[in-house]
């Protein structure tokens, strides 16, 4: 009679092959976002840039030559355009700041039981579509409407038109209505970095400033405002990057003399289609705005980031 052989012993794992498992693991989590970016970011960014540097028509088909000069072509045409953008942005972000920091500040503080509801009312426009809301600004500053009555009777619209931001005592088709438009659509990306950064302070620091004898305007000048900056920080680059590449409340609150350069991408990629042009513009936009965003990051600290 014959015995059964033993089976084998289980081979373990040794420690370094374990080491070296659990080190890839991270990369796997991330391979389908590398996956992600790759095909909806990288792949459209290269095609893009072949775009770019292409010369041709439609009729005729666009081939790479590598006709770097459209870029130069393009900025001597459209610097007005990207001049104002930026201006719009930047002055559109700095109201967002103004306004928004009042309310951050109010919702984190002193809000109370009321919240949660403020907090629902600060995102809800984000339930309507960014189109219908900006139109919904062209009906509030239309010629007839009650908000330029009001100003203009209070002589508010000479004043307006003297700084050149209004023109003929009216709003629409004016800097003023484009700027406007741009603060309410991105002002919850203003206030919900704001609140997230002011909630996170210790109220304690208050306490103690206050037994160090610092009044509120002291408080909030060495406390609150400087352990709020990621929030700032954060807040400023969330409004102020789609605000410069917006076109549609420039395309709907404003005149030919307001388009932006977001206006001057669409109109080249759409109804002019001339793609080189419109891609290179596209390019120049993203570097002007990466190197300022590189500034910014640079004077504020990287580490003031949320």
């Amino acid at each position: 009679m014959t015995t059964a052989a033993p089976a084998p012993a289980p081979v373990r794992e040794t420690a370094p092959a374990r080491s070296r498992s659990a080190r890839r693991v991270p990369y796997r989590l991330l391979l389908p976002g590398i996956l992600w970016l790759l095909l909806f970011f990288v792949a459209p960014l290269v095609y893009q840039a072949s775009t770019s540097v292409q010369t041709g028509s439609l009729e005729d088909g666009f081939r790479v030559t590598w006709h770097f000069a459209t870029y130069w072509d393009a900025l001597s045409t459209y610097w007005p355009q990207f001049l104002r953008s930026i201006g719009y942005a930047a002055v559109a972000t700095a109201l967002c700041l103004l306004l928004g920091y009042p309310l951050a500040y109010l919702i984190a503080f002193r809000a109370g039981r009321w919240r949660t509801l403020l907090m629902v009312l600060v995102i809800a426009p984000f339930f309507t579509s960014f189109l219908i809301r900006t139109l919904a600004w062209k009906t509030i500053l239309s010629d007839g409407g009650p908000v330029v009555g009001a100003l203009d009777s209070l002589h508010v619209l000479g004043l307006t038109d003297a700084l050149g931001v209004t023109e003929g005592h009216r709003l629409l088709a004016t800097p003023l209505a484009v700027v406007c438009g741009l603060t309410y659509n991105f002002l919850p990306f203003m206030i919900l970095p704001l609140y997230t950064s002011l909630e996170r302070i210790d109220g304690r620091l208050h306490e103690a400033a206050g037994d160090l004898y610092a009044g509120p305007l002291t408080t909030f000048r060495r406390v609150t405002f400087p352990l709020s900056m990621p929030g700032v920080v954060a807040g400023t680059l969330l409004t102020f990057i789609p605000a410069a590449g917006d076109y549609i409340n420039a395309e709907l609150l404003g005149s030919p003399d307001q388009k932006m350069i977001g206006n001057v991408v669409q109109s080249q990629f759409l109804r002019v289609l001339d793609y080189p042009t419109a891609a290179a513009l596209s390019f120049l936009l993203m570097a002007v705005i990466l190197g300022m965003v590189t500034v910014y990051l640079r004077r504020a600290g990287t580490e003031d980031v949320v």
